[in-house]
């Protein structure tokens, strides 16, 4: 399994009156954590699509286990169970800096052709880069 986390402080026009992250914002976070993770393998987004790929959400889920407020700096993690081929599977978290845990989810993510929006297979370096760090964390 690969795992990623990135960490920054909540800020406050993710807030409400009360202090309190609002739920849209956890999306964002995972998302934050996701490019991070591509990034952190040497297949940035960016690169991605300049090969001719998008990466488009198919489907995210979260379950809201406690508030994230104004103050807390987040780790968001990005977990990765095996290489993809039509689609990705990120589980992903969001802790306090307590370690307590806020939020889990999952996001899954498809791949297209950048030029006709067909759905293709994952780009076999990113299969690539995935593969070589699940083996190394053997």
């Amino acid at each position: 399994m690969l795992h990623f986390e990135t960490k920054f402080p909540v800020r406050y026009y993710e807030t409400d009156q009360m202090g309190i992250v609002h739920h849209s914002n956890y999306i964002r976070y995972f998302e934050c954590a996701r490019n991070t993770m591509m990034a952190e393998l040497g297949y940035p987004i960016e690169q991605c699509e300049a090969d001719g790929v998008t990466i488009p959400i198919v489907s995210v889920s979260c379950r809201y286990h406690h508030p994230a407020k104004m103050g807390d700096v987040l780790t968001v993690t990005a977990e990765i169970e095996k290489a993809p081929l039509a689609k990705l599977v990120v589980e992903q978290t969001v802790l306090n800096q307590k370690g307590e845990l806020l939020v889990s989810g999952q996001v899954v993510l498809g791949f297209l052709n950048k030029e006709n929006g067909y759905p293709v297979r994952c780009p076999e370096k990113l299969v690539s880069l995935i593969d070589a760090m699940t083996a190394s964390e053997q």
